[in-house]
């Protein structure tokens, strides 16, 4: 199981490259790596040694500090597992479509859907 302090850097990590509009190819390609192991990073399921942080941080303009939720700037305040959700595949896309929704109408019918299917994904068979 991942280190929590692990998944908040990676979530940080990626949320980070996501604003800036980086893709995990050029990140990876940057740092010399696969963007496997960037994915790794960005999940915590492989922890960033200090060095890579740095090499992180100097490519996404911000400091060792924001990424590991010391800088005040912790995209925030968050939580390491509120971060990892965040950070989930697809929650920036969703952000998105919602935030074009402009009808409150629209909106809530939205937000009922989503839990009504959370409801039933939970669910017991």
């Amino acid at each position: 199981m991942s280190d929590p302090i692990d998944v908040g850097v990676g979530a940080r990590i990626r949320i980070r490259r996501r604003e800036l509009g980086v893709s995990q190819g050029l990140l990876a390609q940057h740092l010399n790596l696969t963007f496997q192991q960037v994915q790794k990073y960005e999940r915590g399921a492989n922890r960033v040694s200090a060095s890579m942080l740095v090499r992180i941080a100097e490519r996404l303009g911000c400091t060792v500090g924001y990424l590991v939720g010391e800088d005040g700037g912790s995209a925030g305040g968050l939580e390491g597992a509120q971060l990892a959700r965040l950070a989930s595949t697809g929650v920036a896309e969703l952000v998105e479509a919602f935030n074009a929704i402009e009808s409150p109408k629209a909106r809530a019918a939205l937000m009922r859907l989503a839990r009504s299917m959370a409801e039933t994904d939970s669910s017991p068979d």
